[in-house]
């Protein structure tokens, strides 16, 4: 005879769904800032054609709680060009702002990949137009531009390597080989949109196109200060430290043996195939119910109020 399960009380169940929703609503806020709620509907209310259909793959990688371990392996790898990195150091402040640059990202992210047309082309746009003004000399002494089609292509494949890399081992349903093929090629289509020359619409011309950097980066010690930063002293409160961490080990874990030694980063084979693994599961499924909650009504915006 089964017995049955016992009921969960709905005490019970009404604090989870509320400790549910705050930290969704913690992790949106950082993610989207203080526009978030503005943008969503923006990108998900608004009528008209999109660049890709509900089933692509770039949706699949995109939408998935994966994307935060992909994204700290992205700028990690990406700290490695020195040009990049000159760049990154030079104009997007991301000591002083960093969840601002990390909400313009996201919202780049969002807009091309579900938003309508026409916003999507409109945060290019404006990308490229930003872009035109991100111009130095790299403390080697070579001269950099953000809009020189050979470094926004390695901005591009290190970031997409990262993100398939992430959504491969924590994704919720990782992609086949078809399938990982398809999300390059879907996001050869944005990259085409920002300037970006060639960009690779398969996961072997991916991996080549990566290979193909090699000689070029370098541990600087701009990426080291960087990966520092990103690992070690995140601007977070104290209760957030520990799941950061989890996170960053897990990003670090990621990391191809060669990105490794140039930013002064450990490798520990067995603890990353199991603790550190394990804890890259956690924190992405945790991450990945907190923000499946339903989004919280937006209140109407109160009128102002004059001295």
């Amino acid at each position: 005879m089964t017995l049955p399960l016992p009921r969960i009380p709905d005490s019970v169940t009404d604090r989870l769904a509320t400790l549910r929703s705050r930290a969704g609503s913690a992790v949106f806020s950082r993610v989207a800032g203080e526009e978030g709620s503005g943008r969503r509907a923006r990108i998900l209310g608004a009528e008209g054609p999109r660049w890709f259909d509900d089933d692509a793959a770039i949706r699949r990688v995109h939408g998935d709680a994966s994307m935060f371990v992909g994204g700290l392996r992205a700028l990690l790898l990406q700290s490695l060009h020195p040009l990049a990195m000159a760049g990154v150091a030079g104009h997007s402040g991301f000591r002083g702002d960093p969840w601002g640059r990390l909400q313009r990202t996201s919202y780049f992210l969002a807009a091309t990949t579900f938003g309508p047309a026409e916003e999507a082309e409109r945060v290019i746009e404006r990308i490229r137009h930003v872009h035109s003004f991100v111009r130095g000399t790299a403390p080697d002494g070579r001269a950099y531009s953000a809009s020189d089609p050979h470094l926004l292509r390695w901005v591009h494949v290190a970031e997409i390597d990262s993100f398939l890399a992430a959504h491969d081992r924590y994704g919720r349903e990782p992609l086949d080989p078809a399938g990982r093929d398809r999300y390059v090629a879907d996001t050869a289509r944005v990259a085409r949109e920002l300037g970006i020359a060639d960009p690779p619409e398969t996961a072997a011309e991916l991996a080549d196109q990566i290979a193909g950097y090699r000689p070029e980066l370098r541990g600087t010690p701009e990426a080291r200060d960087a990966a520092r930063f990103l690992l070690l002293e995140p601007p977070l409160p104290l209760a957030a430290r520990l799941p950061y961490g989890v996170l960053a080990a897990a990003s670090v874990g990621l990391l191809p043996r060669w990105a490794r030694a140039p930013l002064r980063l450990p490798w520990f084979p067995v603890t990353e195939a199991t603790a550190v693994r394990a804890g890259g599961t956690l924190i992405t499924a945790g991450i990945r119910w907190a923000t499946s909650a339903p989004p919280q009504p937006v209140p109407p915006p109160m009128p102002p109020v004059h001295p």
